[in-house]
């Protein structure tokens, strides 16, 4: 099963140029040579004109074939890529003609997997694999190749052989209980224990930000009915998503759409008007919206540029999100009045302010990342985050062994326990419900 050949489509069925079937397994050269006539695997890593047919002899398409010898290859196995004319009919038979010849159809993200077993990449690297083919901004393709790269997997391996160095230590006292003085002093065991604590608590707070990254921020509109939000959210996006209408109410439920800011991924979603004496319709949409308002990573409370606030949007201006700081006050159709108002002004209009509106909500969404220019490496699923909260809670729980009367057995134990949180990570263990949920989300090709 881990070794049999499989082929796939590795590019987007359709109307196109071209189209790459990909073929790997251990007899993957035999399979190609079965429908590539006067097949040639020597020398890998040329390009070759040949002519694909099916079993029966009849012509599918002429196209180009390159080798890849084991462990030289993406999945490190012998593999095959074709590359025919696109489009539905030739890529298709191609396809079919290689399955009669001996392979099977991959399951989704089979090749990447295949790296992974076959030590090519690890789960970390393999991750960013599909972060970087489902990237919409370009913050996160630079944050999924510095992954791919191995930078957070080059971080994890150092705090894993750490803590296996902490626990050889400790096995000194295990094996030579009686021995007056240990190799290393236990100030330093507990010194060692503790850089590595703190190291991984650098890379959790990391977390909310690289969360953030790879999902886009959720940035919602919200404010009184007719105060533009719609227009706004329209503005922002450069098309026309929401209905707008000089009609109070017109929004009814939440919409939500992706963009970018300074190249930063934002969710910007537009809510219903708040306001109490809704119909029960609407007043279901507003329901939503204080949904919206719970989950949000930033609010823009937005304010006609000509009016006062009122008490209900001054208590919501004043409070505290539960995803940490407070709304931002955005004067909407400033266009209409030359009066100056404390927060941004902005025109769905004229455009006036919408640089200024995305400037901010990038440095106040992604304020962090940005100064670091995307150096440090960050945790960017919740995997990664419950993966080292479960280390940190094993060197907590180690850490009392360590002082006088200590237990290294105890020690060493939960030691042991948070290196297996670093191993289920970066997949040095075997970890098959992991690779099933990651993969599962790949397309076939990958």
């Amino acid at each position: 099963m881990l070794s049999d050949v499989i082929v796939a489509l590795a590019t987007p069925p359709g109307r196109s140029a071209l189209a790459v079937v990909r073929l790997t397994g251990d007899d993957a050269f035999a399979v190609a040579a079965r429908v590539i006539d006067d097949f040639a695997p020597e020398p890998p890593r040329r390009a070759v004109l040949g002519r694909f047919a099916d079993a029966d002899g009849c012509e599918i398409d002429h196209g180009i074939y390159i080798t890849y010898r084991a462990p030289g290859s993406y999945t490190g196995e012998d593999t095959v890529e074709l590359m025919c004319h696109g489009g539905l009919m030739a890529p298709g038979r191609l396809v079919a003609a290689l399955e009669a010849a001996g392979a099977r159809t991959a399951h989704p993200g089979e090749f990447t997997r295949r790296a992974v077993i076959n030590g090519k990449m690890d789960l970390i690297q393999a991750e960013a694999v599909g972060d970087v083919i489902d990237a919409t901004a370009p913050a996160q393709v630079r944050a999924a190749l510095q992954q791919l790269d191995g930078g957070l997997s080059q971080r994890l391996l150092q705090l894993r052989e750490d803590l296996i160095g902490v626990v050889a230590l400790l096995s000194y006292d295990i094996d030579f209980p009686d021995e007056d003085e240990p190799p290393v002093a236990p100030a330093t065991v507990r010194q060692r224990l503790d850089d590595v604590a703190r190291q991984i608590d650098h890379l959790l707070r990391t977390a909310p930000a690289g969360e953030r990254m790879r999902e886009g921020a959720v940035v919602v509109l919200a404010g009184r009915p007719n105060v533009g939000k719609s227009s706004l959210f329209n503005a922002l996006l450069g098309l026309d998503r929401a209905i707008v209408t000089e009609i109070p109410g017109t929004t009814r439920d939440a919409i939500e759409a992706g963009t970018s800011f300074l190249g930063w991924p934002v969710r910007l979603v537009d809510t219903a008007g708040l306001r109490a004496d809704a119909d029960r319709i609407e007043q279901l949409g507003i329901e939503i919206s204080h949904r919206y308002l719970q989950a949000a990573d930033m609010v823009l409370l937005c304010v006609e540029a000509d009016r006062e606030l009122d008490a209900e949007e001054q208590d919501l201006l004043g409070a505290a999100l539960p995803r940490g700081g407070v709304p931002l006050l955005v004067r909407t159709k400033a266009d209409m009045t030359q009066r100056a108002a404390e927060g941004i002004p902005v025109s769905a209009t004229t455009g006036v302010g919408l640089d200024v509106l995305r400037r901010t909500i990038a440095e106040r969404v992604f304020g962090d990342r940005i100064q670091v220019a995307d150096l440090e490496p960050m945790l960017t699923r919740e995997r990664h985050r419950v993966a080292l909260q479960k280390a940190v809670v094993s060197l907590k729980d180690a850490r009392p062994f360590l002082d006088q009367p200590g237990d290294p057995v105890l020690a060493a134990h939960h030691l042991q326990q948070a290196t297996g949180a670093l191993d289920s990570l970066i997949g040095a263990v075997d970890v098959e419900d992991v690779l099933d949920r990651i993969f599962s989300s790949f397309c076939v090709g990958k």
